[in-house]
């Protein structure tokens, strides 16, 4: 393959270089980072006959306008919207063959908050610790650090992928601004009432304006605890549902730290995690409780979409 790139002529509201994240550095305070849905990432990159965890651009409510100076095969992941080459639609979470000089240009948003644009040889970011992800609050990995603006030039390779059409159903989104994800207990279940995971079950809690991809502010009863005080810092993942003492959750995702010291109630499983990714501010989540058993059994079931993926066939 030979060096090519997409020129950023619209960045969108927030599209970034992601890819599954900087995996092993969090002892040392690096951030993993990487995509808000993998499930959706992933997809994107067998689509066009990618690694899993090949650079996309993940792109945020708002979609970019893009130009490509090469031959090369794309796929549109996760969130659903109106995407036009040129003056043709693009379909969704479909491999589509894009000629040197064409443009790709996103229109309304139509569905879920988060969309993957996967690029046969994946994106070419020059690789920090391990990674190509856009770790945003630390300015690293991806391009320059940051968030993409007009005039940037990205990096790919010029080649067509596997040649053949693929085409796969993809995530199912939530449904008007709202999800219902699973929980399981978090480490710290007992600093609070022992029906307290319960009793938020089927409560709406409202993603408030001031979350981000660090983590959801949810707004909402607040969690009352039943013990004082804080705890040393520990290890955080994605999916840890924090309380401080206000008793304001907050959801941490991608780009969350690597340790903290407010206790945590409960944890969103892995398979859930995408669907908590795919919501918006103003837009609302639901906890349901769910068994350590559940949730191992969820996780297989997310797992088996993707390889009845890995053989798609053609549809051409």
């Amino acid at each position: 393959m030979t060096p090519g790139s997409i020129l950023v002529l619209k960045p969108g509201l927030l599209t970034s270089i992601q890819d599954l994240g900087r995996w092993g550095h969090q002892a040392a305070g690096v951030p993993v980072a990487g995509p808000m849905d993998a499930f959706s990432h992933r997809l994107a990159n067998q689509l066009v006959a990618n690694a899993a965890g090949a650079a996309t651009l993940e792109i945020t409510l708002m979609g970019p306008e893009l130009a490509f100076d090469v031959d090369t095969t794309i796929a549109i992941t996760g969130a659903h919207f109106d995407v036009w080459c040129d003056d043709r639609p693009v379909p969704m979470a479909t491999s589509v063959p894009i000629a040197a000089g064409q443009r790709i240009r996103f229109g309304k948003r139509v569905q879920g908050a988060r969309a993957y644009l996967g690029v046969a040889g994946g994106v070419q970011a020059p690789v920090v610790l391990g990674s190509r992800a856009t770790h945003l609050v630390s300015g690293m990995g991806g391009h320059e650090g940051r968030a993409l603006a007009a005039g940037d030039r990205v990096p790919i390779l010029a080649g067509a992928g596997s040649g053949a059409t693929r085409k796969a159903a993809g995530l199912v989104l939530p449904t008007g601004g709202r999800a219902r994800v699973r929980v399981v207990p978090g480490p710290q279940a007992d600093w609070f009432h022992a029906d307290a995971l319960r009793t938020v079950s089927g409560v709406s809690f409202r993603i408030s304006p001031r979350s981000n991809r660090m983590g959801y502010r949810l707004e909402g009863p607040p969690l009352a605890r039943v013990r004082e005080g804080e705890l040393i810092s520990e290890p955080v993942g994605m999916g840890a549902i924090q309380v401080p003492g206000a008793g304001e959750p907050i959801l941490l995702m991608a780009d969350r730290q690597t340790a903290g010291g407010y206790p945590k109630i409960g944890h969103v499983i892995s398979a859930d995690l995408p669907l908590a990714g795919q919501l918006a501010p103003g837009e609302f989540v639901e906890f349901v409780t769910c068994t350590r058993q559940e949730a191992v059994a969820a996780l297989i079931a997310r797992e088996r979409q993707l390889l009845r993926y890995s053989a798609l066939r053609d549809v051409s």
